[in-house]
């Protein structure tokens, strides 16, 4: 599969950062699944000791989550699924699964997406918004502050239009307590 073109669906980090090379960029809605902070990160956003959060697809029949398709051309196939293993798999919380979208322009397609483990000791799903906002307003990992990861989202998200009251509650909340208000 991965030796001829195909797609990538992004929801977080992977809007404002993909960090490989891709032919188009598409909004996208996956369904069956929600954008939540439902990971805890102990690696990139949190250290074992003081876990961050970071999105991951959570299972939800009757949900969707609107994010960005990116096309990945055959030429790049190989190191682009090689890079996204090594980045989203480093403690197998994500399980790689290809499932349907829908471009914005009607186009359905599949896609390589990463979701939660519901298994998995990191996942978190259903944890209260003010304690996420009061875990994420102190998290640092190896990739920095968890509110970095937070605003990068929620910011790039807005900027291209993709609607997620939640997100933009926490970050507002989030940036109250960092500011200690």
């Amino acid at each position: 599969m991965f030796d001829q073109d195909y797609w990538v669906f992004g929801y977080g980090s992977l809007v404002w950062q993909p960090g490989f090379p891709f032919r188009e960029r598409h909004i996208a809605r996956l369904s069956g699944f929600s954008r939540s902070f439902c990971m805890r990160s102990i690696h990139h956003r949190g250290t074992v000791s003081e876990p961050g959060l970071v999105l991951a697809l959570d299972r939800d029949t009757a949900g969707f989550c609107d994010g960005v398709a990116f096309r990945v051309a055959a030429g790049n196939g190989l190191a682009t699924i090689e890079y996204l293993r090594e980045r989203e798999l480093v403690s197998s919380a994500y399980l790689e699964q290809i499932h349907p979208i829908r471009l914005a322009d009607g186009t359905q397609t599949q896609a390589v997406c990463y979701v939660i483990d519901e298994d998995h000791v990191q996942y978190c799903g259903g944890l209260d918004p003010e304690e996420q906002a009061r875990i994420i307003a102190k998290a640092v990992g190896g990739r920095g502050p968890n509110t970095e990861y937070l605003y990068n989202t929620a910011s790039h998200l807005n900027e291209l239009g993709i609607e997620d009251p939640g997100l933009n509650w926490l970050s507002a909340r989030v940036s109250q307590l960092s500011t200690g208000n």
